[in-house]
């Protein structure tokens, strides 16, 4: 029976991850007949880089994930926080629901993007759920996005941006939350923006790292400051030279996906070149995420087989939802209680004034010292931090 066939039911499951033996078995034996590529052929110091993920520690990965890493801990970690799943729009959605102790706590929901999963958010759950006396606390709900961890892949066209917001919507009303903050980073990011557009009753307030803003029609770049011409430099570099695995999950997902879900090695290759290329790390991932939480986010995308199921949003979004393809109209106003944190080494950094056009209620701007793309992984203190901070006040 396909999804869309089911009967709907608003159930809320509490689901236990445990998987066979023989399927941890099969991960190791296919990390053991690996067959690699050669030795890139760029040499130097800081070059090695240039044509990809390096052989040499492609080699280490692999003997880690093979001799060093625990699915097992992953495992008892994510059902120690518990897991749910249940039925919106037709579609089976997994998720993580940590309820704090605190009876003013506020729900909030956290939405992961690509190359990530609810794996980025484990080191800032007990920050937001238990913190100080004297700051905010909040109940997290962590989804996996449709076709990402073991959420149920869509075995039709049309959830892209909208309907995930939409299903959002419902999950956190099921959940008994009728208004709540939201936040978001990379996809997450368009889909908290999505969310706050459609259901502006439903979102006290929204927090992006990733704010999505197009330049002013007459825009003088004289105005920029030094800073701010720096953010968009990086941002145009990284659209020059490191934009092709969008270009290919947009167009052929499928294609790439046959690999992702049959190869360990071409799933891990694939996802932790993206950390080098979007961290904080000066030039090695490991120097932002540890190898640990490295192969536990790879992990997940390798047992729940959804390479080719989360490559997908790419294309749903591009050829369906013009709102945030590249180029196209980002100008949609937001007018709820916004606040966005600026990281270093995220690609997208805009013009606070180009910022404040969209989001017409910009309650918090802070640029940071020190984080990239990946936050919650890189910098968890600063990233808890940032959420209280930034949510003090917001109204519920």
């Amino acid at each position: 029976m396909t999804n869309d066939q089911r009967t709907p039911s608003t159930e809320i499951v509490p689901y236990t991850l445990h998987l066979s033996a023989a399927t941890i078995d099969d991960l190791h034996e296919r990390l053991r007949r690996t067959r690699l590529a050669e030795h890139e052929t760029v040499t130097g110091d800081g070059e090695e880089w240039e044509q990809g993920i390096p052989l040499d520690y492609v080699r280490q990965l692999i003997h880690s994930w093979l001799y060093d890493h625990d699915w097992r801990r992953l495992e008892r970690e994510l059902n120690a926080y518990g897991l749910w799943h249940t039925e919106v729009d037709g579609l089976d959605i997994h998720f993580l629901h940590i309820r704090s102790s605190r009876a003013d706590a506020r729900p909030l929901l956290i939405t992961h993007g690509w190359p990530g999963s609810v794996v980025e958010a484990l080191d800032v759950i007990d920050g937001l759920v238990n913190p100080p006396d004297d700051e905010p606390a909040f109940h997290v709900v962590l989804p996996s996005l449709p076709g990402f961890g073991f959420s149920e892949k869509p075995s039709r066209t049309g959830w892209g941006l909208r309907r995930i917001a939409d299903a959002w919507a419902e999950l956190m009303a099921r959940l008994g939350y009728e208004r709540f903050l939201a936040q978001g980073g990379d996809w997450g990011a368009m889909v908290t923006i999505t969310l706050a557009i459609r259901h502006p009753e439903k979102v006290a307030m929204m927090h992006t790292t990733v704010p999505h803003a197009s330049r002013p029609d007459g825009f003088d770049d004289d105005q920029l400051t030094n800073t701010e011409r720096a953010w968009l430099d990086h941002e145009e570099q990284f659209r020059r030279s490191g934009m092709g695995y969008a270009a290919i999950q947009s167009t052929r997902p499928q294609t790439i996906g046959y690999g992702l879900v049959d190869s360990p090695v071409a799933l891990i290759s694939w996802i932790i070149e993206k950390f080098h290329d979007a961290a904080d790390c000066d030039g090695h991932p490991e120097n932002a995420v540890s190898r640990q939480r490295l192969l536990d986010n790879v992990a997940l995308y390798w047992f729940s087989a959804s390479g080719a199921s989360s490559a997908r949003l790419y294309w749903e979004n591009i050829n369906g939802e013009a709102e945030f393809s590249p180029g196209l109209d980002m100008t949609t106003p937001v007018d709820l209680p916004s606040a966005v944190s600026v990281f270093p080494k995220e690609l997208r950094k805009l013009p606070r004034s180009w910022v404040e056009r969209r989001f017409t209620d910009l309650r918090h701007w802070n640029v940071l010292d020190r984080g990239g793309h990946f936050p919650m992984l890189e910098v968890p203190d600063t990233f808890v931090t940032e959420l209280r901070t930034a949510f003090f006040t917001a109204p519920l």
